[in-house]
């Protein structure tokens, strides 16, 4: 009894952040760079903090960064994701872009390997116990000035151009229940003069 008490509370939400914070914590990459030299905020609660902000549905960072003194939000920042004290928007966004996204992808794995040991995914088996993956393109950042060199460029009738940033996000999901699985998502890169990646192929690098 509790074996299966334990294994339950390993798959909660509360177990499952535990799981996403062990993993950021780990990191190694992230302190050979210099990202995590902020001796007041721990790079891993920036990160927690950056993930608090899409799972608790803030809308921007400001909006977070205004809400986060609130007794509830830090009530759940402490309990839910162990965030001792939570960046300002600016140091958010300066500590976070010195992570490289490869070092992140791992924790959806980690997360779903979870899942998968818990036996949660075979809830989600449809027809012939195969899975349905829903999959859909998401654009994040747009600007006529503002590029990189992985930037996707569109090109106006009136010679202006405009840069954006899109992702391919997929999930697990099944008719008769309200939760999905998300994957890790697959940045939609500038690919001129090469071969394009079909969706099959970008699903594919998503696990």
């Amino acid at each position: 009894m509790a074996t299966r008490l334990a294994e339950k509370s390993h798959l909660s939400a509360k177990g499952l952040l535990t799981t996403a914070r062990q993993y950021f914590s780990k990191a190694s990459l992230f302190k050979r760079r210099g990202a995590g030299k902020d001796p007041e905020i721990p790079l891993v609660d920036c990160l927690m903090s950056g993930l608090a902000v899409f799972s608790l549905k803030f809308p921007s960072l400001l909006q977070f960064d205004e809400s986060k003194n609130e007794e509830i939000i830090r009530h759940n920042l402490k309990t839910m994701y162990e965030v001792q004290r939570a960046p300002c928007d600016t140091q958010m966004r300066e500590r976070l872009d010195q992570v490289p996204p490869e070092e992140i992808r791992g924790v959806f794995k980690k997360v779903f390997s979870s899942l998968q040991r818990g036996k949660v995914l075979e809830k989600y088996q449809f027809i012939d116990k195969h899975y349905l993956l829903l999959a859909d393109g998401t654009g994040f950042f747009s600007s006529k000035t503002v590029h990189c060199e992985n930037c996707c460029v569109k090109n106006h009738k009136n010679g202006s151009k405009t840069y954006h940033h899109q992702m391919l996000g997929t999930v697990i999901a099944h008719p008769d229940r309200k939760e999905v699985i998300p994957l890790c998502p697959e940045p939609i890169a500038n690919t001129d003069g090469q071969k394009k990646m079909t969706v099959s192929e970008m699903q594919a690098n998503v696990f």
